[in-house]
């Protein structure tokens, strides 16, 4: 089967092919002989029911520096793809929830990966609260009372944005810190919505867990540890990656939010699980695959394409 598929991302003479996802899915596509083609999200339009977007065909090739080639931009219909991979990186802002209501309109006889109305419901911080039982104590407010109370009952607790990413204004503030206050009048200048405040996990020391689902089943994982100097364990924040086992309470997560994952069309998650605690469900742009395969794991590139042919196979 030959598709025609093309991905709406971040200018992609900018990522870094060591280790991105998109950039994964796209070689995985081109060796399948599917017709790929490119655009950014700024080029998406809206007619008289109609969207389009000036797209160009793509080439792909596993080389740094050299990764791609891109034709001349032509001004496309999406309904006439046969799948769109909405890949552009967070923030989740209303750009990010625009396009998500444009996508919406050739979504699903045009197959969009992720679902996008699914996409706009479930921010990576906003879609996990709904597995309470799974997650650290969590606290989505901006109301100081709030916020000291679950201060005065956790001790150290972690600030971060409630539509960051990539580890991004991430802080902890222990019982006795005296920049609580400080921190507090940054965040409420900063963010006009509500931010996220969370018991901290000392544990957070011997990883933080990036487990890949597909289609809501397991499909691999790759443990990120931060550096020694750093609460953070993003790779893009020096994370060292490691490869790593599921524990039974991480078996315990997958199969549980697993069933919500595929009901609602996100086919291509990546959760975030530090010592047996749920804290992120990632379904905009999840990365992970690269390492994941480098580390003797799946190429869960291939898992993923199975399952949009497979969907498409039963549209036709």
């Amino acid at each position: 089967m030959s598709l025609n598929v093309v991905v709406q991302m971040d200018p992609i003479e900018r990522i870094n092919i060591k280790g991105d996802s998109t950039f994964a899915l796209l070689l995985e596509a081109q060796a399948r002989s599917h017709r790929l083609s490119y655009y950014t999200p700024d080029r998406l339009a809206l007619l008289d029911g109609q969207v389009f977007a000036s797209v160009q065909a793509l080439s792909v090739r596993d080389v740094a520096g050299n990764h791609f080639n891109l034709g001349e931009p032509r001004r496309v219909a999406l309904s006439e793809f046969d799948v769109v991979l909405l890949r552009q990186d967070p923030p989740f802002d209303l750009a990010y929830v625009t396009s998500t209501h444009l996508l919406e309109r050739i979504h699903p006889k045009t197959l969009v990966v992720n679902d996008p109305a699914s996409v706009r419901n479930a921010p990576e911080k906003v879609m996990v609260t709904e597995f309470p039982q799974l997650m650290p104590p969590t606290l989505i407010t901006r109301d100081l009372a709030e916020i000291q109370a679950f201060r005065a009952k956790h001790g150290d607790i972690v600030f971060k944005p409630l539509y960051g990413h990539g580890g991004g204004a991430v802080f902890r503030i222990t019982r006795d810190d005296l920049n609580f206050g400080s921190l507090y009048d940054m965040f409420a200048n900063t963010f006009r919505e509500q931010w996220v405040v969370q018991a901290f996990l000392p544990n957070i020391k011997h990883g933080d867990k990036r487990i890949i689902l597909v289609d809501g089943n397991y499909a691999g994982a790759v443990n990120r540890i931060p550096a020694a100097d750093d609460l953070r364990s993003n790779m893009v924040r020096g994370g060292a990656p490691a490869a790593t086992e599921l524990s039974p309470r991480e078996r315990e997560i997958c199969e549980t939010i697993g069933p919500t994952l595929k009901k609602r069309g996100l086919l291509f998650v990546g959760i975030d699980v530090i010592d047996g605690n749920l804290t992120e469900i990632n379904v905009t742009s999840p990365t992970g695959i690269r390492a994941i395969k480098n580390f003797g794991g799946p190429d869960i590139a291939v898992l993923i394409w199975d399952k949009i042919e497979a969907k498409r196979a039963s549209v036709r």
